[in-house]
């Protein structure tokens, strides 16, 4: 039997620990890890088009898996594309193991043909960057990068040179059981104490909400009840609370809408459970303020607490709930439920009725037709941007449905690579893109990657001509727009010539039949909607402090399109209010 490569080797245990697709593109220093997979059938080479792509991609299947995903660059250049996806990944907290290439062994240090220090470039994006620098290093040096991965939530680096990945292993070479999933974290009982005094003594309690609230959502629901607690949320947190709850007063931030910013303003006691929200100038100055969190190193980087829980949000609300006291004084609740309800009726239809004759489209409506028309459990991938706005306001999470875009790393270019990623987890599960023009454009050899894998990806384009947030963001400085307009093809014959379904969208009545037939088709299909770009206002009140750094113009960019289905929920949860 012949010896087993380091190449080999490698592949084996990204195989062991679950991997498998590993997403990137072919090169010299790359040849023997390629060639492993070739002969390995338990795991597939996904070629992209560009290595920038194959790190969003495997983030993307992270995110909705919870479990490692894996991208590779060759050396130098190749290895450098990944970058911008990894530092998104890690922000993201998406276990993902990437492969840095390296020139050969004995060049480092000389100067070489496309030299870097893959070791070094990515320490900022990662838990965990190392060299192999001989066979000896292996299996634990991989090993040790995957448990990194795993355990804290984020980028493992592996720089491997070509002619080092050729060599034999080490014989007899230990490996040991892999971690493939993260335990859950309970807070011991003195922390839980403090928090249950604090509960029990405060007059308002207000729930604020983020990703870390995945799988917690009856949890939260429970305790929300038994304290009478409005529940706002985060955007990373909309699709695990928002749905299926009777307390939502919506969302805080430069997104913001409802009554969230005043439910948490307006407590003395905010619970932050699982966010590391970072806009602190929408958080109280005169409130208490809990924060339960899994990474204690974000307990209290974004505001002053008078109690740091370290624990995963649903293990401390099941610690939590029974040692507080029931209340039935609802009226802060009612309150802010009103509020909600009338926040949203006063916006709501602005941009999303009688609009069948007003062209160019308004993207508004694009986003309230799509959420009527996608799958009950589509995978919405969704780019930076206007966009955020538009998934933020307009698509209906239901607890099937997931929502996944560079909400913490604010990158350009990502939905379309992620739904690559989300796409071939399940090619039976509707995958939705919510591409604008700019960052399609920037990263449009991915269409070649669906037709190639035949990927059944829809691609819904808000072709606005312009790099929408930046101009916002220009003329909310005071500054005339400039450098922001796009001079667009038809994205639609664009797809139809790569072999994809494309069709173009310039009439609101067309709308709803295009993203039909879209749906309806087996391949991959891009639905290029000529939208608006002006189609945003003002809104009457920002304080100054939230109106700096990015986006500017996100808060200053509030919709008077409203907030499509959330109305309706609104609606149905004022029933729950006690009339006088």
């Amino acid at each position: 039997m012949a010896k087993q490569t380091v190449a080999e080797q490698f592949v084996d245990i990204l195989v062991r620990a679950g991997v498998r697709r590993l997403y990137g593109v072919v090169g010299d220093s790359l040849n023997p890890v390629v060639d492993a997979i070739r002969r390995n059938a338990a795991i597939d080479w996904i070629q992209v088009r560009h290595e920038e792509a194959a790190a969003f991609a495997a983030g993307a299947e992270a995110q909705l898996t919870g479990k490692l995903a894996a991208c590779a660059g060759s050396c130098g250049p190749g290895n450098l594309h990944l970058i911008n996806g990894l530092y998104d990944a890690h922000r993201s907290m998406a276990p993902v193991l990437a492969l840095a290439s390296h020139i050969p062994s004995s060049e480092i240090g000389s100067g070489y043909f496309q030299e870097t220090h893959p070791d070094q470039l990515f320490r900022e994006c990662s838990h965990y960057c190392e060299l192999i620098s001989s066979p000896q290093q292996m299996p634990r040096v991989p090993q040790t990068a995957i448990q990194h991965a795993i355990g804290r939530g984020g980028v493992s680096v592996v720089a491997l040179p070509g002619d080092i990945a050729a060599k034999p292993a080490p014989e007899r070479a230990e490996e040991h059981a892999l971690v493939t999933a993260r335990p859950t974290v309970r807070p011991g009982d003195t922390e839980i104490d403090a928090l249950a005094r604090m509960v029990d003594e405060a007059d308002r309690i207000a729930l604020f909400c983020g990703s870390g609230t995945a799988g917690a959502h009856d949890e939260v629901m429970a305790f929300a009840e038994r304290v009478k607690s409005p529940v706002g949320h985060a955007l990373r947190g909309k699709e695990w609370i928002q749905f299926d709850n009777p307390y939502d007063v919506g969302m805080s931030g430069l997104l913001g809408y409802g009554a969230a910013y005043e439910a948490t303003n307006e407590c003395d006691l905010l619970m932050l459970l699982g966010t590391d929200f970072p806009y602190n100038a929408f958080l109280p100055d005169d409130a208490k303020i809990v924060q339960v969190d899994v990474r204690p190193e974000h307990l209290g980087r974004r505001s002053k607490l008078d109690l740091a829980v370290w624990g995963d949000v649903r293990e401390t609300l099941r610690c939590l709930t029974p040692k507080v006291r029931a209340r039935t004084d609802r009226r802060f609740l009612d309150k802010m439920l009103k509020k909600h309800a009338e926040a949203l009726e006063g916006v709501v239809s602005a941009y999303t009725r009688k609009v069948e004759k007003r062209t160019p489209i308004h993207p508004e409506y694009v986003a309230s037709v799509l959420d009527d028309e996608a799958a009950e459990d589509a995978v919405f991938t969704v780019d930076t941007g206007m966009n955020n706005v538009w998934a933020a306001r307009y698509l209906t999470p239901n607890g099937r449905r997931r929502v996944i875009g560079s909400f913490t790393h604010g990158s350009m270019a990502n939905a379309l690579p992620q739904a690559v990623g989300a796409q071939f987890l399940d090619r039976k599960r509707q995958v939705v893109a919510m591409s604008g023009d700019g960052g399609l454009a920037m990263l449009m050899g991915e269409l070649l990657t669906l037709v190639q894998y035949e990927l059944p990806v829809k691609i819904v384009l808000f072709d606005n001509s312009s790099l929408g947030m930046v101009e916002l963001e220009m003329m909310v400085s005071g500054l005339p727009a400039y450098g922001t307009g796009n001079r667009n093809p038809d994205f639609a014959a664009l797809a139809e010539a790569v072999g994809a379904y494309g069709v173009r969208v310039e009439k609101p009545k067309d709308l709803r039949g295009a993203l039909r037939s879209a749906f309806r088709h087996k391949g991959p299909a891009l639905v290029d909607v000529v939208t608006d770009p002006n189609a945003l206002s003002i809104p009457p009140r920002i304080r100054a402090e939230m109106v700096t750094g990015f986006a500017l113009s996100a808060s200053k960019v509030v919709l008077e399109g409203g907030v499509g289905k959330m109305v309706q929920m609104a609606r149905s949860n004022l029933r729950n209010v006690p009339r006088p």
